[in-house]
C-alpha cells in the first residue's frame, strides 16, 4: 500500500514587502500598493520596463529613498520577521541586506582591493573573517584578484559591475538588491553575471531581488518573477511559468503566436490596459 503524499511546505520568506507606497518630494506617487515575498535562498525577478518602480522598490526597501527626497508614507516592509521601514541603511547592511545600485558604483579612484574593502565598512567580526570574505570575492571573481591593484575607474565595464557585486559580498550579506546587473554589458558578459549569481545563490546560500530590463536572461536564472507596470505589480508566478506566458512573450520577450510584436500594437496595449485595471 503507497504512502499518502507528503504536503509541499512553502518557502520561508526572508523578505516581505506588504501594499507599499512610495513618493518622492511629498507629491509624486511612484509606487503604489506593491506587495512581493522573498525566500530565503531564493532568487526573485522584479521586472518590467524603464521608469515602472523597479529601482524604487529596491531603495525603498534598502531605505535609499530618503537619500532622494522620497520616502515609503504606506505599507510595511519585513525583513527576517521584523520591521525594517524606520532602519537607516547601514543598520540595514548589518542586518544582511544590501543593494548594489544601478550603473556599477565604484570609487575610481582608488584600487580594486581598496573598494572592496569599503564593502566591510560595517562588520565587527574582525580582519580574519574579513579576509576570508575577500578570498570568497576572489573566487568567484579571480579577474578583479588579477585586477586588485588597479584604479577601479581605469576596469572594464563588466569588471565594474563584478567589482560592484564583490563590494556587497564584503558585508557578509544574506540578501543582495541587485538593481539592473546587465546594464551596458555584451551578451557574454550578462551570462556570467548571471551564473555568477546563480552560484552564489546555491552555494553560499545569499537570495537576491534582482531588477532588470531583460526579461530573457531574468527569468532563466531566477525562480520567481513579479512584474511592475506603473508602480503596480500587474502579474506574478513561477519563473518558468513567466516565460510560457503568452503575454509576458507579447510584452517583455516580443513573441507572440503570430510572431515578433511591437509595444505600439493596439491590441496589446489594451491588453496592457486590462492588467491594470
Amino acid at each position: 500500500m503507497s504512502q499518502a503524499a507528503k504536503p509541499q511546505v512553502a518557502p520561508e520568506n526572508i523578505l516581505e514587502v506588504r501594499n507599499i507606497e512610495a513618493v518622492y518630494n511629498h507629491v509624486i506617487l511612484v509606487l503604489k500598493g506593491v506587495s512581493l515575498s522573498v525566500p530565503k535562498c531564493g532568487i526573485t525577478a522584479l521586472l518590467g520596463g524603464n521608469g515602472a518602480g523597479k529601482t524604487t522598490t529596491l531603495k525603498a526597501i534598502s531605505n535609499l529613498l530618503r537619500s532622494e527626497r522620497g520616502e515609503v508614507t504606506k505599507g510595511e516592509i519585513l525583513y527576517k520577521d521584523e520591521k525594517v521601514n524606520d532602519l537607516n541603511p547601514a543598520d540595514l547592511v548589518r542586518r544582511g541586506v544590501i543593494q548594489v545600485m544601478e550603473g556599477r558604483h565604484v570609487f575610481g579612484h582608488l584600487s580594486v582591493e581598496e573598494n572592496l574593502m569599503t564593502g566591510a565598512f560595517t562588520r565587527r567580526d574582525g580582519s580574519a573573517a574579513i579576509n576570508r570574505s575577500m578570498d570568497l570575492v576572489y573566487t568567484y571573481f579571480p579577474r578583479l584578484k588579477e585586477r586588485r591593484k588597479s584604479l577601479a575607474g581605469y576596469t572594464s565595464g563588466g569588471e565594474q559591475q563584478m567589482l560592484a557585486i564583490g563590494r556587497a559580498l564584503m558585508s557578509s550579506p544574506d540578501t543582495i538588491l541587485l538593481d539592473e546587473p546587465s546594464m551596458g554589458l555584451a551578451p557574454q558578459l550578462v551570462e556570467e553575471i548571471f551564473t555568477i549569481v546563480k552560484d552564489l545563490n546555491e552555494k553560499e546560500g545569499v537570495s537576491f531581488l534582482l531588477a532588470e530590463q531583460n526579461t530573457n536572461v531574468a527569468l532563466r536564472y531566477a525562480h520567481h518573477g513579479y512584474i511592475l507596470e506603473t508602480g503596480r505589480v500587474v502579474m506574478d508566478g513561477p519563473a518558468d511559468e513567466l516565460r510560457e506566458n503568452p503575454d509576458v512573450k507579447e510584452f517583455y520577450l516580443g513573441v507572440s503566436e503570430q510572431g515578433r510584436k511591437s509595444f505600439r500594437d493596439v491590441r496589446s496595449y489594451r491588453r496592457r490596459k486590462r492588467w491594470l485595471s
